[in-house]
C-alpha cells in the first residue's frame, strides 16, 4: 500500500462537471493498493497518516498532529501509484491490485480514517479532477513495505 499524504489549506474533487467532495485544512491522500495487502496493513497505515505530526505549533515547528488542528482528510484512489515506469515508455500497472481486492481495502481504509477524523473520499475507478492548494508543501509518502 502507498500513500501519498499532502498537507493542504484546501482541496476538491470533481466527478462529471460537478463538486463531489472538498475539504479545508488537512491532508489530500492519494491511495494506492497493491497485490498482497492486507486488513492490518490497511489499519495500520490508517492510523499512522492520522498520527503524524506534520502541522506548525506555534513556534512554526511540525509538531502538531491532524486532529488537534482540527483538519478533514480527501482520500482519492489511485491505482497510479503502482505504476512501474522502468521499461519503455508505457507504465505497467501488474502491480496496482485489481478493482475486486483494492476497492474494498480503500474502503476500509477510509472508515479506519473516519473513526479518528472527518475523512471525505472521492468515488473508486471514477475519472476525478483533483483540486488543491498544498501547505508548505508538505508531502510525504508512507508505503507498507517501509512500515511493517
Amino acid at each position: 500500500m502507498r500513500v501519498v499524504v499532502q498537507r493542504v489549506k484546501h482541496a476538491s474533487v470533481t466527478i462529471d462537471n460537478t463538486l463531489y467532495n472538498e475539504i479545508q485544512k488537512g491532508f489530500l491522500l492519494l491511495v494506492g493498493i497493491t497485490n498482497g495487502d492486507t486488513i492490518e496493513m490497511v489499519e495500520k497505515i490508517a492510523n499512522k497518516v492520522v498520527d503524524l505530526r506534520i502541522f506548525d505549533d506555534e513556534d512554526g515547528k511540525m509538531n502538531l498532529g491532524i486532529e488537534e488542528v482540527g483538519g478533514s482528510i480527501l482520500s482519492i484512489s489511485q491505482f497510479t501509484l503502482y505504476g512501474d515506469c522502468k521499461k519503455g515508455r508505457r507504465p505497467s500497472f501488474i502491480q496496482a491490485a485489481r478493482p475486486e481486492i483494492s476497492k474494498p481495502l480503500y474502503e476500509k481504509f477510509n472508515e479506519v480514517l473516519a473513526r479518528r477524523i472527518e475523512t471525505k473520499p472521492g468515488i473508486f475507478g471514477a475519472e476525478m479532477l483533483i483540486d488543491l492548494c498544498n501547505d508548505g508543501p508538505i508531502t510525504m509518502i508512507l508505503d507498507s513495505k517501509d512500515l511493517l
